[in-house]
């Protein structure tokens, strides 16, 4: 009976320490003055929503039978898409171009993207007077200017081809991955890079073995996502000029071969699908890799 009363009492003993263990719900007291703050700022968006749709002068009355309107305007001067212009050689060679383009562009503008992200982080940065601010402006300054006009500019600067639309996505790389390894970077922790530079490192090795060794899961995600952005725009930017798959669409745009254009879009959407279908696999990869 003693025995029993002993074992009853530790797993009572048990029980109290595991639900001690487990931190019990912060209870809050009901306000009605925030859930009266939310109902304002809901109301508030809706107000602006409709006066923006006013102001714009926006007709909502020439959205009924839109849907049928774009399925006669396709079935009429689209349908049916002309393959045979999409499976020449010199499409062919085209897509390859993209492809190339796509990737020196990522390469090139991620390699220039990993010093200037490290010198815009402000909690890594070894200098928070000069360097900060001036890699922080510039990566601002390439994701503020769209790709397209990046080609524009680059195009009236160096001229038709290639070069244009490869100096135009390394910009926007710099620009977008830039700007989330910066933020990767701002969201480490602090005790790693604590730990070397205990050890009286310097500002190379806190970056290699203190700020690298966090981000770079998140950096090889950022890598693959940026590169998947980069193909998508590298489709277009050769409608104004840069070269690839986009020098056909405005071939086809310009001598309004509609089926031909039906073509080249439906080449470019399955071709982007098979890319996004990739790149979803090599994060899920790296992300198994990394767990």
């Amino acid at each position: 009976m003693l025995f029993r009363s002993l074992r009853l009492g530790q797993k009572a003993g048990d029980l109290i320490l595991s639900a001690s263990a487990k931190p019990l719900p912060e209870w809050r007291r009901f306000r009605a003055g925030s859930m009266s703050m939310r109902l304002a700022a809901v109301l508030a968006t809706v107000w602006v929503l409709s006066w923006m749709l006013d102001v714009l002068r926006i007709d909502l009355e020439r959205l009924p039978g839109l849907f049928e309107r774009i399925g006669m305007v396709l079935s009429r001067r689209y349908w049916p898409p002309e393959l045979s212009h999409v499976v020449t050689p010199e499409f062919i060679d085209a897509i390859i171009d993209t492809f190339q383009m796509s990737y020196v562009a990522t390469v090139v503008g991620l390699l220039l993207a990993v010093p200037l992200s490290w010198f815009a982080s402000f909690n890594m940065t070894p200098d928070r007077r000069v360097l900060y601010p001036v890699c922080r402006l510039f990566i601002m300054a390439c994701r503020s200017v769209h790709e397209m006009i990046w080609t524009i500019i680059l195009v009236a600067v160096v001229g038709f081809g290639m070069l244009p639309g490869t100096l135009a996505m390394t910009l926007f790389c710099i620009g977008f991955g830039g700007k989330l390894m910066a933020e990767a970077i701002e969201a480490i922790r602090k005790g790693p890079v604590e730990a070397v530079r205990a050890t009286g490192a310097g500002h190379w090795q806190i970056f290699v073995f203190g700020v690298l060794p966090q981000v770079r899961v998140a950096w090889a995600g950022i890598a693959i996502y940026t590169w998947d952005v980069v193909f998508r725009a590298s489709t277009v930017v050769g409608f104004f000029g840069a070269g690839g798959m986009g020098h056909y669409l405005r071939e086809s745009v310009q001598t309004v071969q509609s089926r031909q254009v039906s073509a080249i879009i439906l080449t470019i959407v399955a071709i982007v699908i098979v890319a996004e279908l990739l790149s979803a696999w090599v994060r899920k990869r790296i992300a198994q890799a990394a767990a």
